[in-house]
């Protein structure tokens, strides 16, 4: 009877990929620094494998594999999205490793992206994982080298 009533624990999210973590509110595009599509966090990759962030399934990938959208065990609407302006490279850096409907978790390899060729666009190579559903926010621990598997919130 009082289910509704508890306190909801929070949700584990993890690294994505190798690298240097990097708040949203430092990420130089004001659609994710403003947060306006949702909480969450960024990394600046030192490895091109881009790993899941929670335990749940692929329910979205977009057809320029910019970004992908994950639904967590909880109901939490995810999305990963690699660099910035990105989807411009109409998916020529980027290879796919899941399917839609797809069960992951934090060790399933989503994506190999090729940052030499991000780069060279001129685009920047940020990860960002992003609750786009509302409501959720971040513990984040205080981290600044964070490995991909890595629980980056308490």
């Amino acid at each position: 009877m009082f289910e509704r009533f508890k306190k909801k624990k929070a949700e584990a999210f993890f690294a994505p990929v190798d690298g240097t973590f990097v708040p949203l509110s430092e990420v130089a595009d004001p659609v994710f620094s403003q947060k306006m599509m949702g909480e969450g966090f960024g990394i600046q990759p030192a490895s091109s494998k881009i790993y899941a962030p929670i335990k749940g399934t692929v329910t979205t990938i977009f057809q320029t594999k910019h970004a992908i959208g994950l639904t967590s065990q909880s109901g939490s609407e995810v999305l990963i999205h690699i660099g910035l302006d990105t989807v411009e490279l109409a998916g020529a850096p980027f290879e796919v490793h899941v399917q839609e409907g797809q069960v992951v978790d934090e060790n399933t390899l989503l994506v190999i992206a090729d940052f030499d060729k991000i780069r060279h666009a001129g685009k920047a190579e940020v990860v960002l994982t992003l609750v786009t559903n509302g409501g959720e926010s971040f513990d984040l621990l205080d981290k600044n080298q964070v490995k991909h598997g890595e629980q980056i919130n308490s």
